[in-house]
């Protein structure tokens, strides 16, 4: 159990059954009443989001997610598979369960594999990952960072937004929780 007091961005906590993920979180102490906790979950199975308010001091269990780091191999149809890195033991994932993660999942990457009960339930992505572009209109002489931007086609069929600068065999770092553009990536 853990009390609404020591809520923190990322504590995992259980609502109806569900783990559920605090994304944004509030204290509040109004001048009459007793103090509350205003909360932004999201639940870490659907994605779906949840506004919720708990009193101040309330004990809530938390969830157990178990993470688990593993190397991507192959994908086959709708069906991704990785690697446990220290039991080489081998998961099959489906590409619902991967949701978005997989327009920047690379071959031999390694990620982590969120478990609940037992259950596959996600895979966590490095923060940031380096792709090759591999359609993009061709940049001109005199682009400049800051002037403006054009869709892009990584190596894993993402697209982004880039500067005009880029061309097409660059290699990017992308931020796999935003889908953004970070840098060009010195070869």
């Amino acid at each position: 159990m853990i009390s609404t007091n020591d809520f923190r961005t990322g504590v995992t906590i259980e609502v109806d059954g569900q783990p559920w993920i605090v994304i944004d979180f509030q204290h509040v102490k109004p001048g009459k009443g007793s103090a509350f906790v205003r909360t932004k979950l999201k639940n870490v199975i659907t994605g779906a989001v949840l506004e919720k308010t708990f009193s101040a001091g309330e004990r809530v269990p938390r969830a157990r997610i178990e993470r688990r780091e593993a190397q991507y191999l192959y994908s086959v149809g709708d069906d991704y598979t990785f690697m446990d890195v220290n039991t080489y033991d081998q998961t099959t994932i489906s590409k619902e369960t991967l949701g978005e993660g997989i327009l920047y999942l690379k071959e031999n990457m390694n990620v982590h594999i969120m478990t609940y009960e037992g259950r596959v339930i996600g895979v966590e992505l490095p923060t940031f990952v380096e792709l090759e572009v591999v359609q993009t209109d061709p940049g001109f002489k005199g682009d400049t960072a800051t002037g403006g931007s054009k869709p892009a086609t990584l190596e894993t069929g993402a697209v982004v937004k880039v500067p005009l600068f880029v061309n097409v065999g660059d290699v990017l770092k992308i931020d796999t929780r935003t889908g953004e553009y970070i840098e060009r990536v010195s070869s």
